[in-house]
């Protein structure tokens, strides 16, 4: 029993799960991550504004696909189970509704769609459909989509949402380590998990917002690139979220030049100098008559 495959699996599982808790509890105190430094920002009385930001994977554009994804997960373990009204739904068509979905994201990922070949592919299919119907052949043409019969069971749906979901998690995992942090007089570059960074001058660089992606804006997301003085060195592009948050802050941090003011301590309240004597008077002094 205790030299089974199945306790067999169950030690190798405890040894991993220890050596993580082991190898935490050896580089907490070691470790300089994203969250470490903006909470140090943040206390700073001297550092009113600044910006942390870290580079997400482009996998993220994917977040539509991986929640329809999850829905056709749902609706197709509902039909293989025969509940309800879900029992007669066509697998073809849930198949084909996630692929349109993932082509989108493929092409929001693959090439830069700003608005204006947004404008030129909608015009050309208009008149591609208004010349097909002035031939009639309309109907023929959108019948040919319906020759694919593209269907995946729960099971693919799910893997295909854990997938995606672990790709964008390991994403934000490596961002505790690998980030940007901008603060007004200068830019540190973090690439590890200690201590292993650049700091650069606010003079020896300048900074670029990058929202000319239509779609990626719509989603959320952004480029901000920090472009080096030194033009053998490469620019730094991070793909960031929220962007139009991020671009505000950074706008305000470029435009800061923070001071340190140190403040002074007194042990005793300070003693005030004694007051000048008066002025002598002039002229006799008055008589008096007893």
């Amino acid at each position: 029993m205790w030299t089974s495959n199945g306790m067999i699996a169950l030690y190798i599982a405890i040894g991993i799960v220890a050596a993580a808790v082991g190898a935490w509890l050896l580089m907490r105190k070691t470790m300089r991550t994203r969250i470490h430094v903006e909470k140090s920002l943040r206390l700073d009385p001297d550092m009113n504004d600044w910006l942390v930001v870290f580079g997400w994977t482009p996998k993220v554009l994917y977040v539509p696909t991986i929640l329809a994804s999850v829905f056709a997960c749902i609706l197709m373990f509902l039909h293989e189970s025969g509940w309800g009204i879900l029992a007669r739904i066509d697998p073809t068509v849930v198949g084909g509704v996630w692929f349109t979905i993932f082509f989108v994201n493929f092409l929001i990922e693959e090439y830069n769609v700003n608005l204006r070949l947004l404008i030129i592919v909608f015009s050309c299919s208009g008149f591609l459909l208004l010349w097909l119907h002035l031939l009639g052949w309309v109907a023929g043409f959108l019948g040919l989509f319906k020759h694919l019969a593209f269907s995946i069971s729960g099971t693919g749906y799910l893997l295909i949402a854990v997938i995606g979901a672990m790709t964008i998690g390991i994403s934000w995992l490596r961002g505790l380590f690998y980030y940007v942090a901008i603060t007004p007089n200068n830019l540190d570059i973090q690439t590890g998990p200690a201590e292993a960074g650049e700091q650069i001058g606010r003079e020896e660089y300048s900074t670029k917002i990058d929202t000319g992606d239509f779609l990626e804006r719509l989603l959320g997301f952004g480029r901000i690139m920090v472009v080096f003085k030194d033009r053998g060195r490469p620019p730094v592009s991070l793909l960031v979220w929220r962007v139009h948050k991020k671009a505000e802050m950074l706008e305000k941090v470029r435009a800061k030049f923070t001071v340190d003011h140190p403040q002074e301590v007194f042990e005793h309240e300070p003693v005030p100098p004694p007051p000048p004597p008066a002025p002598p008077q002039s002229g006799p002094p008055e008589s008096t008559i007893g």
